[in-house]
């Protein structure tokens, strides 16, 4: 059952977002893609980092059931988290993101270090050194995004993750119903629309290139990066990049495990990343 959220007014519109437990504030930053929200991401996660941290998961901008705004959907989302805080006095939290949502996290960091305090990411932050672009699940995503049909969101699910089986008839629909909703059309066409993949990996290969990873050496908050093993959005060696580049980073990489790490490997991804928070 999805948990009543609460909202914020943000600009013209609001923000929406769960929030459980207490202590100290962790943001829970969710992926993009067809009928993605924070509860959809985090739900199952949130009880257990609410036992030891003030859990805040907020739906994105244009997400959900937060407003959408223009201009650049990640700087924007880091202004939003930013917003967030200062509206409920918090100086500085942890942030955790997921694919979409670590490059939130990526940018906050580098952006805003002094209200940050660690990062945690889920296979996200990246620049492809063997994999060519656009990925296989980001391929599927532009697909349902040109043509959204009940037939390629569920072959952008299965690309999702390792064990098929986690793709439900519930899952399906829940996901094609929010997707189907004009303001996520729109959200998911300004990301993932075939004109925009074909703009960055025209972008990967030039002069420019170094732009989209020149932020990492400014993050200076302790990182663990989460990563599955067989993820095929976001290939694992997109990771090698930040991982040297980022200055005090770490790795974690999950077996028999897709793009939903904190779904795939539930238990074994609680544990990894309560470690990392906790240590000193």
């Amino acid at each position: 059952m999805t948990a009543q959220p609460k909202t914020m007014a943000y600009g013209e519109g609001q923000i929406s977002y769960h929030e459980m437990g207490e202590g100290e504030p962790l943001f829970m930053l969710h992926g993009s893609g067809p009928g993605v929200t924070a509860w959809m991401n985090f739900g199952g996660n949130l009880p257990v980092f609410a036992e030891h941290y003030h859990c805040i998961a907020p739906d994105l901008p244009g997400y959900g059931g937060s407003t959408g705004i223009p201009g650049d959907p990640i700087g924007e989302a880091a202004k939003a988290v930013l917003h967030m805080m200062d509206q409920m006095g918090i100086g500085s939290a942890y942030l955790l993101g997921n694919s979409y949502g670590a490059m939130v996290a990526a940018r906050f960091a580098a952006d805003y270090p002094d209200r940050i305090r660690k990062m945690v990411t889920i296979g996200g932050i990246g620049v492809p050194l063997f994999s060519t672009f656009p990925y296989e699940g980001i391929a599927r995503l532009s697909e349902f995004v040109e043509n959204p049909t009940r037939e390629q969101i569920v072959a952008w699910l299965r690309s999702m993750v390792y064990d098929p089986a986690i793709v439900t008839e519930e899952l399906i629909e829940t996901r094609l119903a929010t997707a189907s909703e004009p303001a996520a059309q729109e959200t998911n066409k300004r990301m993932y629309s075939r004109a925009v993949l074909d703009a960055i990996a025209g972008a990967m290969r030039g002069p420019d290139a170094v732009q989209g990873f020149a932020h990492f050496p400014k993050i200076q908050a302790p990182t663990l990066m989460t990563w599955g093993r067989d993820d095929r959005v976001n290939p694992l060696d997109i990771a090698l990049l930040p991982m040297r580049l980022i200055p005090n980073c770490e790795l974690h990489v999950f077996p028999r495990c897709g793009h939903w790490a904190m779904i795939e490997q539930k238990d074994a991804f609680e544990q990894v990343v309560l470690g990392f928070l906790q240590r000193d």
